[in-house]
């Protein structure tokens, strides 16, 4: 049971921030409310600079700074003043003993780990001097013992603590109850950051990718309104929206967010140096994709495979919206907009809608490769993501006929696409755009069928097309299937125990297949 609802009275606080960012305003109020200042280092001389009194902790302890600035804070004089329980006779007599006087606010934040080894070129000794020793331990101690002592790490909590000690002449149980568990929260990402970093550094082959634990020490980003559905709850958690930064429209949804995953992944494998590159998608599987000179020309492309599905749905491109691409996607009604920019020009149509989300993303901040994780009862799955995307440059051509130069253009950007399409996966193209396609079937001569018809339906021929699928054709009917609709070439893993049955299909029918030996399955 937590301790009984008591209000403690804040005599003496102690002060050693990396980030000052509130220092000088959080000292100042303290002062008016007669709180002795003790502070280290850094900390005492901008609290000095600021006019205030303060206590060296060399002072208070008797003992210099040493090794560097290592060793300040780790003493009896700090973790007992920190520890002792006031209501405890035999703690209040050890206090006395050694002349150590009580802490009763510790104010205290760490050194940026995870922000020096996120920079290129970090050496590993710049790295080690990062990880921060007695700023834990401070946290932790006066976490430990919140029935006395008030913790705080976060600056946006100054403030409000301020107002509680004028208003209250202390701190309540709940505050230092709730500031315990955020501190808590705090040193436990930071060990996360830390155990992450150095795994990487000691990575064997036996091990691989994958740790012995699993931690993963993320910040809540924010609320979201609701899950996939209004009666889930959901929120997000780590830096995704620092990388991909919202510019306007509604609050993003947990659906966005996961649609916008799926819109990065795709788009991440068209080079904005090869061509402009768009895809429409739809419930985080795309439902065209489109290349061409210009990003409208490509979201034209994408948009004529399926004019239906693009409505409510994410519209990412590879390179910035310029106004001609933003006059063409304004047409239709579109929740999220994902590209590296928007221009002043795109900017000025797309922002007369309120509802539409715009988001920026900075490619060079996306770790691509980054391991997934998904949840399962009791546990958590990880895996390597699906990095691969060259396969076709070292494709097996397996029949006698071979593709043309156009097919083999066709048939490395539906090969790019089906990779994100689900599974069964079956994308007809050309060489600038998907004309067909065809997910998340039970078989994979459903896969072609359900893309042959969607094609029907929206009326493009098929005639001359090329054919990608995920994962190898267990029997020769969907190839002849998608030869009947007017497939010219095919790629894909190959693998099956009937390839050779596939393949005679195919030199039958005259058509060049591919072999990737890769498959992408996307469930």
């Amino acid at each position: 049971m937590p301790p009984t609802e008591t209000t403690r009275p804040v005599g003496r606080a102690l002060l050693s921030v990396s980030d000052k960012t509130g220092l000088v305003e959080l000292g100042r109020g303290l002062t008016e409310l007669q709180v002795e200042l003790v502070a280290s280092g850094g900390t005492a001389a901008a609290l000095r600079d600021a006019g205030l009194d303060v206590l060296d902790v060399a002072e208070l302890t008797s003992s210099p700074e040493m090794l560097g600035g290592r060793v300040k804070t780790l003493h009896p004089k700090i973790h007992g003043g920190i520890l002792a329980r006031r209501d405890l006779d035999s703690d209040r007599r050890d206090l006395e003993a050694q002349g150590i006087a009580p802490i009763d606010l510790v104010v205290v934040n760490l050194y940026p780990f995870a922000q020096t080894v996120a920079q290129a070129g970090v050496s590993y000794a710049e790295a080690i001097e990062k990880i921060d020793i007695g700023g834990p331990s401070m946290l932790r101690s006066a976490a430990k013992n919140h029935a006395d002592v008030g913790v705080l790490c976060d600056p946006g909590d100054y403030e409000s603590i301020l107002e509680e000690l004028k208003r209250d002449s202390g701190l309540s149980q709940p505050t230092r109850q709730r500031l315990a568990l955020k501190a808590f929260r705090h040193t436990a990402r930071y060990d996360a950051a830390i155990q992450g970093w150095l795994a990487a550094q000691v990575e064997s082959e036996e091990q691989g990718p994958f740790p012995d634990d699993f931690i993963e020490g993320l910040p809540k980003a924010g609320s979201l309104r609701y899950g996939e559905n209004p009666h889930q709850a959901a929120a997000v958690y780590g830096g995704f929206l620092d990388a991909v930064e919202p510019l306007h429209g509604k609050a993003l949804s947990y659906n966005n967010l996961v649609d916008v995953q799926a819109a990065l992944g795709l788009i991440l494998d068209f080079p904005p140096e090869d061509r402009a590159t768009v895809g429409i998608l739809k419930h985080n599987t795309p439902c065209g994709v489109g290349a061409g000179e210009s990003p409208a020309e490509a979201y034209r492309n994408a948009f004529e495979t399926d004019p239906d599905s693009p409505f409510g749905g994410i519209v990412v491109c590879n390179r910035p919206f310029d106004r001609a691409l933003a006059e063409a996607v304004d047409e239709i009604f579109t929740e999220v907009l994902v590209a590296p920019g928007f221009d002043d020009g795109a900017l000025e149509v797309l922002q007369a809608k309120k509802n539409r989300r715009l988001l920026a993303y900075d490619a060079s901040r996306l770790d691509v490769a980054q391991l997934e994780w998904r949840r399962v009862f009791g546990g958590v799955l990880l895996q390597e993501p699906d990095a691969a995307v060259n396969e076709c440059q070292s494709a097996k051509l397996v029949t006698r006929a071979e593709p043309t130069e156009a097919q083999r253009v066709a048939l490395e950007f539906a090969w790019r696409v089906v990779k994100h399409v689900k599974s069964n996966a079956i994308v007809f193209a050309d060489d600038r755009k998907t004309l067909g396609v065809g997910g998340g079937a039970t078989s994979r001569v459903d896969a072609v069928h359900n893309a042959v018809a969607k094609a029907g339906r929206v009326g493009l021929s098929l005639s001359g097309s090329i054919l990608a699928s995920d994962a190898f054709f267990p029997f020769p009917d969907g190839l002849e299937a998608a030869v009947q609709a007017g497939a010219t070439a095919v790629i894909q893993p190959g693998g099956s125990n009937r390839d050779e049955l596939v393949i005679e299909a195919a030199d039958r029918l005259g058509i060049p297949m591919l072999f990737t030996g890769v498959r992408h399955f996307r469930h």
